[in-house]
């Protein structure tokens, strides 16, 4: 069984909780981000998110083997969507069953922190006046914005990576 999963359509989140419902769990912790309507005082119409997918399932798959062998857990599984969302949908899902909840809490808390950090995924905002942007491009916090003349298209320079 695949514990990181990219998906570029909405994923049916009970059969990932299935997988979860383990008879020595006592206690079940998840974390569900969703695509908001605002973000800096700006109205959001959606999102779109694109991955390096094959790093990014690598990079998924190790961080939550990390959470299974650093917490005291008996599962865990994440997802991350790829595509276009609307306001609403859930982009990521992290679910981890454990014996007791403060690890579940914790190991949860830990794989969505390093899936963020570590998991090749950009997001582009799409806001309500037509404008689109790329946001919190993690990969890339020294690369110069000023030099970007297309929102739609643009190098990161020093970071390698290119987003179309």
């Amino acid at each position: 069984m695949s514990r990181f999963r990219m998906a570029a359509a909405p994923v049916d989140l009970t059969l990932l909780r299935e997988d979860l419902h383990l008879a020595e769990a006592g206690g079940f912790c998840t974390f569900e981000g969703w695509v908001r309507n605002r973000n800096d005082g700006r109205p959001v119409d959606g999102l779109e998110y694109e991955s390096y997918e094959a790093l990014a399932q690598l990079e998924g798959e190790r961080i939550v083997a990390e959470a299974l062998e650093r917490f005291e857990i008996s599962e865990a599984v994440a997802m991350h969507r790829t595509g276009s969302l609307k306001v609403g949908e859930v982009a990521v899902w992290i679910g981890v069953s454990a014996p007791h909840r403060d690890a579940a809490f914790r190991a949860c808390r830990y794989i969505i922190d390093e899936i963020k950090h570590r998991v090749p995924v950009w997001k582009k905002e799409h806001y309500l006046d037509g404008d689109a942007e790329w946001v919190a491009c993690h990969h890339c916090q020294t690369a110069p914005r000023a030099s970007e003349t297309d929102a739609h298209d643009h190098d990161h320079g020093q970071c390698g990576h290119h987003h179309h």
